[in-house]
């Protein structure tokens, strides 16, 4: 199909949305864990086909704000505002302040024409809301020939994407009424520091306070991460199973590597593929862990109030290597070394120690080490993000499932960005958001073009 590059989204309303019922005002602290986050965005979108002569643009809006409204009442800390407390740190005000809603139409462009393997062009400040207010922004655009999107940009600090596939489910089910989820849990004793605090010496090699960085070299200056661009590929559900057995190649049956960690290794052997194998220069590479699970460890009771925690519950371990390590060593060799690095995070001592970490530098803000390295052309990092929990077969608002949805995350790290997700078709494909180098990029399509194809509107629609 040809795809349409230039085309117009003009706005035709903006309001808020506040919670159907009124709450009374009052402040909601962040967590040490989520202090840990920059006050960046992340957006999500889906995209979806509906029957103009049995459900006007207008109505299904309708239906979408009422349900918005309804939602809220749970999720309040969404129609709140982050203001900085006394400490210089940023503190939820759950004031019902509501939510940007923004009703937009583009008059030239249908579904089936978006470029969505270049959602820069397509769907960043398009598609995706810019947030100016609150920490949630809401926009529903209608496209030609019964198309339309709908996408959120929601403030990190506040919250992950465990917390807004809570969010995004429940919006869902209210507008289909439908029985809901269970509602939120905003404790944050929780995840509260002991006493005295201890953390393992790992936390200390995964974490740095931004007053310890370094300063960057005048007669260099760091990118910025304007030089990244984002790509949206996907992957057949063979190749991934095809790159686990490969990843498991010699190991016995109770030594498994995951999907995840196979494609994690494939893809940190195929981003150095085109450097020069010569000196000392290394790679790091980081993968995100949802901490939920690990802080359960076991207890039924536990699971109940932490699985449907709302904030932030991430670590961020990483490993390093040398690039001509990584080129010269076989799959499964790399896919036992992040193995290795992940299973220091994935224990609820580790989570439990992060949180004493922070506390010990509190007021000091604090990122991961990966997400604010010096990265160059020459040694790069990646940081992935595994997104196998979003809902996107859950987002049903009475229009019947979406066609495509993806993660929208241009970061502005100067570490790469990596999100797999599993397809809306539920076939076993995965969807990959990137936000790499152009050179990175190129790379992969050079060198893995038999893994990562590049999405198109014939895969979407097929």
């Amino acid at each position: 199909m040809c795809l349409k590059k230039e085309f117009e989204v003009k706005v035709c309303k903006s309001e808020v949305v506040a919670p159907a019922l009124p709450m009374q005002e009052y402040w909601l602290p962040l967590s040490n864990l989520d202090f840990l986050l920059p006050p960046i965005d992340f957006g999500v979108f889906f995209c979806y086909t509906y029957n103009e002569s049995e459900q006007t643009f207008a109505q299904i809006v309708a239906v979408l704000k009422k349900a918005l409204a309804q939602t809220l009442v749970s999720y309040y800390a969404f129609a709140g505002v982050l203001v900085e407390n006394s400490a210089g740190e940023p503190e939820l005000l759950c004031n019902n302040s509501g939510v940007e809603f923004i009703e937009a139409v583009s008059d030239d462009v249908g579904l089936e024409e978006l470029n969505l393997y270049n959602p820069d062009e397509s769907v960043s400040g398009k598609l995706v809301p810019l947030r100016k207010r609150g920490v949630l922004a809401v926009q529903v655009t209608k496209l030609k020939r019964g198309g339309m999107v709908v996408a959120c940009t929601v403030c990190h600090q506040v919250a992950d994407a465990y917390s807004t596939n809570m969010f995004l489910v429940s919006w869902a089910e209210t507008a289909r009424s439908k029985k809901l989820s269970p509602p939120p849990s905003f404790r944050r004793s929780l995840l509260l520091p002991r006493r005295p605090a201890h953390y393992d010496i790992s936390v200390d090699n995964m974490y740095t306070t931004m007053s310890a960085l370094p300063p960057p070299p005048s007669d260099n200056p760091e990118d910025d991460g304007e030089g990244a661009i984002s790509r949206i590929y996907y992957v057949k559900s063979d190749q991934i199973q095809e790159l686990q057995e490969l990843a498991n190649t010699g190991n016995s049956k109770d030594n498994r590597r995951s999907k995840l960690e196979a494609f994690c290794a494939f893809l940190w052997k195929t981003v150095v593929s085109g450097k020069d194998s010569g000196g000392d220069n290394t790679c790091k590479l980081g993968i995100v862990v949802d901490g939920r699970s690990r802080l359960i460890d076991g207890d039924e009771e536990r699971a109940k109030l932490i699985a449907p925690y709302f904030g932030n519950v991430l670590s961020v371990p990483f490993g390093e290597k040398k690039i001509e390590v990584l080129k010269e060593k076989s799959l499964n060799w790399v896919a036992n070394e992040v193995h290795e690095f992940l299973h220091c995070a994935a224990t609820k001592e580790h989570f439990v120690g992060l949180v004493d970490w922070v506390e010990e530098h509190r007021p000091e803000m604090a990122q991961a080490k990966i997400c604010v390295a010096r990265v160059t052309e020459e040694e790069p990092a990646v940081v992935v993000s595994s997104g196998q929990q979003f809902p996107a077969r859950k987002m049903d608002f009475g229009l019947g499932l979406p066609v495509f949805g993806s993660y929208h995350f241009p970061w502005g790290s100067k570490s790469g960005y990596v999100m797999p997700m599993p397809s809306v078709k539920g076939n076993g494909d995965w969807i990959v958001y990137m936000h790499l180098l152009r050179g990175q990029l190129e790379l992969i399509e050079s060198n893995a073009a038999h893994v990562f194809n590049p999405l198109t509107s014939d895969y979407v629609f097929s």
